[in-house]
């Protein structure tokens, strides 16, 4: 079938992505809509899965995907998906996220969910 394409342009949804996988990845958790939430999911599931073979090909290619922001002075969101989250799911052979609902958002009555990294600390 594809993709959603959620209403925005190439660039548009690509910027979109990459933002929600970022802010995933540093807070382990987030709120956003079911359709943007079911398509992020499999880049981060990808995303992990790359950063546990841990080459440098690996790195480069989610370099190319993730920004690189920090939470409070912390270590950055490539880092953190290679030291933390790697090791994490190293024994774990995919399904690294888990979608919760919230219910209809106020307002447009969007359908609301957390997607959340498993095995949170």
């Amino acid at each position: 079938m594809g993709y959603q394409k959620l209403g925005r342009d190439s660039s548009a949804r690509k910027a979109l992505f990459r933002d929600l996988v970022t802010d995933l990845i540093l807070y382990e958790r987030i709120q956003t809509t079911e359709a943007k939430a079911k398509e992020v999911r499999s880049i981060v599931e990808k995303l992990i899965t790359k950063a546990k073979r841990g080459d440098l090909h690996a790195r480069r290619q989610a370099a190319a995907f993730v920004r690189r922001e920090t939470v409070n002075g912390e270590q950055d969101a490539l880092q953190k998906l290679f030291s933390e989250l790697a090791t994490r799911y190293a024994e774990r052979a995919g399904g690294y996220t888990r979608i919760l609902k919230l219910g209809p958002r106020r307002g447009d009555s969007a359908p609301m969910v957390y997607l959340e990294l498993v095995d949170r600390v």
